[in-house]
């Protein structure tokens, strides 16, 4: 709703297709495979996850490359990658925005700064890592098997929680003035919306710091639009 609401709002024409959750995985993919075809059409976004039936990969493959304004398929990734033109993923890119707004602008250098990546997702993780690069962060990416997250974030200057676990990140683990961004969606034990972050208390440690909802989320919607834009004007 909130993307639809969004086109909407831009004045860019959308158009919401729901299936019923039996669709089979030919079906959608020739559906996909037709909207690749239509010019009129610049984006193509399929909202994930999809049902067990089908592979995910594969439907994310089918999406044209010039028309991948999610940024998930294998091109977009590789061009992300060696540092090519190509769509970036919605929410890293939305970060990335939020850190040039604090840092700079577009032309930021984050040379010296180390920055600390929790979660590894083909969707966050990984492309947020990569994004951090291009603008000569420091990067540690931890995840899972990390051992000892906090001896990691309390090293960073940027920390960037993405692995969807309510309070992985504590004020003890912050150092004072760092940059956290929360790219968590969670619910806490009262239901309520939350994100990865102890919100509350790191926001007395840290220097900045993204709330859940209403931080990183619109961020991802803009930067859909922004894609949207770019493959419009590159039809």
């Amino acid at each position: 709703r909130n993307k639809v609401a969004a086109c909407e709002e831009m004045g860019i024409a959308s158009h919401l297709e729901r299936h019923p959750a039996d669709l089979s995985e030919a079906a959608l993919l020739a559906r996909i495979e037709t909207i690749n075809q239509t010019g009129s059409i610049h984006g193509i976004l399929v909202q994930l996850p999809l049902p067990p039936h089908i592979d995910s990969n594969k439907v994310i493959e089918a999406i044209s490359p010039s028309k991948d304004v999610d940024g998930f398929h294998v091109a977009s990734a590789g061009a992300l990658m060696v540092g090519q033109p190509g769509f970036w993923p919605c929410t890293p890119y939305g970060c990335m925005a939020m850190l040039a707004s604090i840092l700079g602008g577009e032309a930021m250098d984050l040379r010296g700064k180390h920055a600390v990546v929790i979660g590894r997702s083909n969707i966050v993780g990984k492309p947020m890592a990569m994004m951090l690069l291009q603008k000569n962060a420091t990067v540690t990416v931890c995840h899972s098997g990390t051992a000892d997250l906090a001896t990691h974030t309390r090293q960073a200057d940027i920390v960037v929680a993405a692995v969807g676990k309510v309070n992985v990140l504590t004020a003890d683990m912050i150092k004072p003035g760092a940059i956290v961004l929360d790219v968590g969606m969670n619910r806490n034990e009262a239901g309520k919306l939350c994100g990865d972050v102890d919100f509350e208390a790191v926001r007395n440690v840290a220097g900045y710091i993204t709330p859940v909802p209403g931080g990183v989320g619109p961020m991802t919607i803009t930067m859909l639009m922004l894609n949207t834009v770019k493959s419009a004007k590159a039809s």
